[in-house]
């Protein structure tokens, strides 16, 4: 993974240190910032692959950054925080944060996560099915560029979100539960998913439905799980 930089933001030098060593030691490049103030303008300046992101931090914590790198970038971000309650992590995941370590965390958890998103982020989009597009009345998914659109506008979403919607678009009518969605997703056993789906599919419906309260792509069957219509 020698080709990869990832971005450490955390106000602690100990911590960021010891992050680097362990990603360092995986080949990985290691680039850092001490508030997000400084991580906005590495991203301006450098090719970011992934970025671990401290949520308490000084000047400008790791919420509002996150909030202004999904406004511009779809880079990975692992949330970071000495907290673990489920609020904090809704919070991260409803910024666009695409998973969420708590602090003191497991040097091997945080490096088989990082690698997990690298993984992901760079083969984006290798859900069964032909790379072809898929219109289904004005949503449109291009598996290729990995875009999509809604009546030939593009939807900034996410990679989380955007592996989602590629998920249901390519089994177009199909239900999905919970935990089907997370472990295709996530690449992880869906394991108390709940919340964090919910919230991603929230921010979806937010993105490509003009009515996100009553939707007219992506569906929920109660007691079931979600869909996109045919």
């Amino acid at each position: 993974m020698s080709t990869y930089k990832v971005l450490v933001v955390d106000d602690d030098k100990e911590i960021r240190d010891a992050i680097e060593i362990y990603l360092k030691n995986e080949g990985i490049t290691v680039i850092k910032a001490q508030d997000g103030i400084e991580a906005i303008e590495v991203l301006n300046e450098q090719t970011i692959h992934l970025i671990v992101l401290d949520i308490m931090m000084p000047r400008q914590d790791g919420i509002s950054t996150a909030f202004k790198i999904r406004e511009e970038k779809n880079i990975p971000i692992i949330m970071l925080s000495a907290k673990s309650e489920d609020t904090d992590k809704i919070l991260g995941l409803q910024v666009g944060a695409d998973d969420y370590v708590t602090k003191p965390f497991n040097p091997l958890e945080l490096i088989a996560r990082v690698k997990s998103q690298l993984r992901r982020y760079v083969t984006l989009g290798t859900f069964e099915g032909a790379n072809k597009l898929i219109d289904l009345n004005g949503l449109t998914i291009d598996p290729i560029a990995k875009e999509v659109t809604v009546n030939g506008d593009i939807v900034k979403l996410t990679p989380i979100e955007y592996r989602i919607v590629e998920l249901l678009m390519k089994n177009a009518g199909r239900v999905f539960s919970i935990d089907e969605i997370y472990e295709r997703v996530w690449k992880e056993p869906g394991i108390n998913a709940e919340n964090t789906v919910a919230v991603h599919i929230r921010k979806i419906r937010e993105k490509i439905e003009i009515n996100p309260k009553n939707p007219r792509y992506l569906k929920v069957v109660w007691g079931i799980g979600y869909k996109i219509e045919k």
